[in-house]
């Protein structure tokens, strides 16, 4: 493991270890007090950001914090702002206490994101239920009709040193969660599930963040488990469990032609179920100065999986318009290591990679991947590496 990312997950590790008693010394406001009501029809925004606006400005020893006691509040669109006074500002949620949306989904808008923290630092979320109810806004995507653009269900913003533990995320219109822009964000133990019909559902999205870890979490989506986008580096994924969905995946990067790239990635301890892919670098094919280096993809399980092990060059999801150019995205010093499983095409290794930037640096150790218990294949277009150890299906570098 990289010495930066030790440093990083020892911090994030004293982070968990003091702020369990840390909210019990600071200052306290229970969202009730400012009339919130958990009977899941009356609108409590203003409660909230109420409770909110006392505990950023408070100067209380040790911190404060906003307390949701059980029942179901209805919020509509809110964002959590800083900076705070406070070092720490905790939202603690019951674990029996629910924040729902509306039912109508025009009432989320186009503001992009339903649960705003944004340019907090010391941020911790702790426990509860969080459901955006988004089955009717799923059925007019479905049914071509002019909808809204959809919203991230919680999402940090320019949020610097935070830990979201034991949190529940269900049914999310778009992403479930988004860490854009952030340094130093712990996610550990949530819990993220919509159907898996349900369109564009990732789990977790991140992008120009450095150290974000995720670990010991549940994802059950519509679309990728996690999702790694643009200038992303430095995180550690490890210990979850993946599917349904498409996966966990790098990209889509090359959308535009200036684009930060994504380095030093880890996934490891990690098993997919009946997932559309299993880790997949995916970029579109037209010019960019993206790219991805330093990823390690290790001790992962693979059950009944669409794609166990894919790099696309060529994403195009709706098979509408596609570019059909080359990509730009360089890819380099990719490492797939003890992945195990079976899957349910009969390519379970596939390196699809840019004919005017080829991959290169690319390592595979220690495979075995069964097509149906049958012998799989593996296929490289424009793809150089080494392997070693047992592969199955046989290496094609």
């Amino acid at each position: 493991m990289a010495p930066k990312i030790v440093v990083i997950l020892v911090f994030l590790i004293s982070l968990f270890e003091s702020s369990s008693n840390y909210y019990a010394v600071g200052a306290s406001y229970n969202v009730a007090s400012y009339g919130a009501r958990g009977d899941g029809t009356t609108d409590s925004t203003k409660a909230f950001l109420r409770a909110w606006s006392l505990a950023c400005l408070s100067t209380a020893r040790g911190g404060a914090t906003l307390y949701v006691p059980r029942g179901s509040f209805l919020i509509k669109p809110v964002v959590f702002s800083g900076p705070c006074r406070s070092s720490r500002v905790v939202f603690q949620m019951d674990a029996a206490a629910s924040l729902v949306a509306p039912t109508n989904y025009w009432e989320l808008g186009n503001t992009g994101t339903w649960i705003l923290f944004i340019r907090v630092t010391g941020l911790l979320v702790y426990g509860g239920t969080v459901d955006a109810r988004a089955n009717s806004y799923w059925r007019c995507r479905r049914s071509g009709k002019s909808c809204t653009a959809g919203s991230r269900s919680v999402a940090l913003y320019w949020c610097n040193n935070a830990v979201v533990r034991g949190l529940r995320m269900m049914n999310s219109q778009i992403m479930h969660m988004a860490i854009d822009n952030c340094k130093n964000v712990a996610v550990r133990n949530v819990y993220i599930r919509a159907p898996s019909g349900s369109p564009n559902t990732d789990g977790i999205h991140i992008e120009a963040s450095t150290g974000v870890t995720i670990t010991a979490s549940t994802i059950m989506t519509g679309d990728d488990c996690i999702s790694i986008g643009e200038g992303a580096k430095n995180l550690w994924i490890e210990r979850i469990a993946c599917g349904p969905g498409h996966g966990i995946s790098i990209g889509s990067l090359g959308a535009s032609a200036n684009e930060d790239g994504v380095q030093n990635v880890t996934v490891t301890n990690s098993v997919f179920t009946k997932t559309q892919n299993g880790v997949r670098i995916k970029t579109w094919a037209r010019a960019s100065n993206s790219f991805v280096t330093n990823i390690s993809f290790r001790n992962l399980i693979m059950k009944n999986v669409g794609n166990p092990i894919m790099i696309d060059q060529k994403y195009c999801p709706s098979n509408q318009g596609c570019p059909r150019q080359n990509s730009g995205v360089k890819i380099s010093r990719v490492t797939y290591t003890n992945i195990k499983g079976t899957s349910t095409a009969p390519v379970a290794m596939n390196f699809f990679c840019s004919p005017s930037n080829p991959c290169w640096g690319l390592k595979v150790r220690d495979i075995r991947l069964t097509y149906f218990k049958a012998a799989a294949k593996s296929y490289c277009a424009n793809a150089g590496g080494s392997s070693s150890g047992v592969i199955i299906p046989r290496s094609c570098f």
